[in-house]
């Protein structure tokens, strides 16, 4: 638009019997040049609002698709994170579980061993009380055999249980320090 703007003229139209009394102003048509300078003003402004809306529109929609760009590659990322966690987990637990087997086997050996030196133990000791020569001497064999099965079975006991806590403290120890990386991923995502 310029910066004057132009009135239409008015002019002066009948409107029934009495002409002098009622005269009513009406605008007088525009030229045409105003009309067509009106029609490109305003063809310009659409012109000129759509192309802003759309240039508004389509930087929402890429910062929009930068945001969830970066939350599928966030999202990836944890994923992945979890699956490595969940990975060091069940080596934990398959290291675990060797070692408990490892250990089992070797209290195994160690009882069959026990039991194999027990029963030789004993097949002496019977063979000792059949040689008794009088009862006293039977009763004092199978006293010092008692009291030294007792004393083995004590000691045996006292091994058993030290080798139990050492294999539980060895079987839970991966399991363990998957707890503390656990915990410290816990704190640092605080």
């Amino acid at each position: 638009m310029s910066a004057t703007t132009t009135t239409p003229k008015a002019r002066a139209i009948k409107t029934g019997p009495d002409e002098s009394k009622s005269l009513k102003s009406v605008p007088e048509a525009a030229p045409a040049a105003a009309i067509d300078e009106g029609k490109s003003e305003m063809t310009d402004t659409v012109k000129e609002s759509v192309k802003e809306t759309t240039a508004a529109a389509s930087t929402m929609f890429n910062e929009f698709n930068e945001r969830a760009k970066a939350a599928v590659e966030k999202s990836q990322k944890l994923a992945e994170e979890l699956v490595e966690f969940h990975k060091g987990n069940v080596e934990a637990i398959v290291s675990s579980g060797k070692l408990a087997a490892k250990s089992f086997e070797t209290i195994g050996q160690d009882a069959a061993e026990l039991g194999r030196k027990n029963f030789e133990s004993a097949q002496a000791a019977f063979k000792g009380f059949s040689a008794a020569k009088s009862p006293t001497e039977l009763l004092k064999l199978q006293s010092d055999y008692a009291k030294s099965s007792f004393d083995s079975m004590v000691a045996q006991t006292s091994k058993n249980t030290e080798a139990t806590l050492k294999l539980f403290g060895e079987i839970f120890q991966p399991i363990s320090n998957r707890f503390a990386v656990a915990a410290d991923r816990f704190k640092s995502a605080m």
